[in-house]
Formats: C-alpha cells, sequence, structure tokens
C-alpha cells in the first residue's frame, strides 16, 4: 500500500500546487506554459501509474462487508459521472451549467467506490479522491464569490456528444474493468 499512497501524494501534489495562482503562473513564465503543461502531465501520469499498481499490489483487509446492492448503485452513478467528466471537456450547456463538471464527476466515482468497497486500500484510495474533490470545490467556490456569469448556450448536438461520449467511456470501462484495474465487475 505504500507504492499507493505515494502516487497518491504525488499525484495530489502536482494537482495542488496548480492551485496556487501566483506560483504556477511563476513557474510557466520561467520554463513557458508547454513545459508546464507537458511536467503537469507526467507527474500526473506517474502518480497515478503508482496508485493503480500500489492498489493492485495491496493487501485485502476488510474493514466492511458492503451490501450487495451497492455494487448497483455504483454502476448507476458512474454514467452521470463520466458524462460530467466528459463535459468538463468540452464546451457544451451540461458544462455551462454544473459548477466544476469534473471535481463533481470525481466526488460521484470516488463517493459510489467507497460505499462498494470494504477495504483498507479502497478506503484510502477513494476516500483521498473524494476529500480532494470536496475540498477544491469548497476552496474554487470560495474564491469564484461575485464571478459568476451567465450559462452560455450551445447548440443541443454538443450535450448529445458528451453524453455519447460519457455512454460509450461507460461502455468501455464496464467491458475492460478487470483488465485496467484487476476488479472485475458484477
Amino acid at each position: 500500500m505504500a507504492l499507493m499512497i505515494t502516487g497518491l501524494i504525488v499525484f495530489f501534489t502536482a494537482h495542488v500546487f496548480a492551485g496556487f495562482r501566483a506560483q504556477r503562473a511563476a513557474l510557466i513564465a520561467r520554463t513557458g506554459e508547454g513545459v508546464y503543461k507537458g511536467l503537469f502531465a507526467l507527474v500526473s501520469l506517474v502518480g497515478l501509474v503508482m496508485i493503480a499498481m500500489g492498489k493492485a499490489a495491496a493487501p485485502f483487509e476488510s474493514l466492511w462487508i458492503p451490501p450487495a446492492g451497492f455494487a448497483v448503485i455504483t454502476k448507476l452513478f458512474m454514467l452521470p459521472a463520466l458524462v460530467l467528466v466528459v463535459a468538463s471537456n468540452v464546451p457544451c450547456s451540461i458544462r455551462a451549467r454544473v459548477k466544476h463538471p469534473l471535481l463533481l464527476g470525481v466526488k460521484i466515482w470516488a463517493l459510489v467506490h467507497l460505499m462498494a468497497n470494504g477495504d483498507l486500500a479502497s478506503v484510502v484510495l477513494f476516500g483521498s479522491f473524494l476529500l480532494y474533490a470536496v475540498v477544491t470545490i469548497v476552496r474554487l467556490n470560495r474564491r469564484e464569490v461575485g464571478e459568476e456569469a451567465p450559462a452560455a448556450e450551445y447548440p443541443l448536438w454538443r450535450d448529445i456528444m458528451v453524453v455519447v461520449g460519457g455512454g460509450l467511456a461507460y461502455a468501455l470501462i464496464g467491458l475492460y474493468h478487470a483488465q485496467l484495474f484487476g476488479v472485475a465487475i458484477h
């Protein structure tokens, strides 16, 4: 589990640093935006690989036995979570109307996986992502007080594209969950 925790530290350190506007701007000024984005992506990817490898290697230490229904709830909520993640990357009405769609998608993902997994490694993994998303949304909402702009309007086809993209991601993750994450979904 040490590898997973190290990966979480690496991943979240990069993401927390990105929230410090002045320091991030100074680093971008020194390195250039392309180099900064490349380093951010590389550090994030290294952290994610460490998290995945560490979670796969972590011993199963049961804390509780989740009710069987939680697995179904997880499957139901993953579709909107993935639609929100896709919407965070595509200019569309969903993105314009939902505050922080990526973080909301991560919150949903983490919460439903936390409910459906009662082992220590899962609690550390999903609990840390849930905590990060909640704290970041609160921080962003405090920073954005008074910055509310009217929601932009986009053509309906963009939202349809986002829902189809989220559905495609949902289907692919469902089909390859065991190969990607070492855990079969039932």
